[in-house]
């Protein structure tokens, strides 16, 4: 077992892990962060998205060992003092999640590309959307959630 400390959501989390946990066992098993879902242990499905060091990656594809004094953030800490976070309003206001199951994976990935980008295209949400799936929408009210979260990101900073 070797002892890691990491910030997660704003705290400090330490604990034990063997060698081989992976960052998305970590997180659900140790920490009880739920809302980072395992989907395919494949890296295909993107439901593990979270942002390590402010960087967007698959959580089935990182060991707990590699996120050792960084800094991660998952989908529960979108929301500030209970108020949700655009994209996860925008997935509520525009239907965008039906089963609910790969949406944790999509706002994360999509959180990653309006920090980039705070006024992305149609085209251009599809493309960062590329490493996610979704069996259930279509994607067609994927597309606008992340369109109305980029319009109340962009209303928020000119107010």
């Amino acid at each position: 077992m070797t002892r890691i400390s990491l910030t997660v959501n704003g705290r400090p989390y330490q604990g034990e892990v063997e060698p081989r946990t992976l960052l998305v066992t970590f997180l659900r098993d140790h920490l009880h962060l739920t809302g980072t879902h395992i989907g395919c242990d494949t890296s295909q499905c993107g439901a593990c998205v979270v942002h390590l060091d402010g960087i967007s990656v698959k959580a089935c594809t990182v060991l707990a060992l590699q996120a050792d004094g960084a800094t991660v953030t998952t989908i529960e800490g979108l929301a500030q003092d209970a108020t949700l976070h655009p994209l996860q309003e925008g997935f509520w206001a525009e239907h965008g999640l039906q089963c609910g199951f790969c949406t944790p994976g999509m706002i994360m990935s999509t959180f990653d590309l309006l920090q980039q980008n705070p006024d992305p295209s149609d085209e251009e949400i599809r493309h960062a959307l590329e490493g996610n799936l979704c069996r259930c929408t279509g994607y067609e009210n994927i597309v606008r959630a992340v369109r109305y979260a980029a319009q109340q990101m962009q209303s928020n900073q000119n107010a």
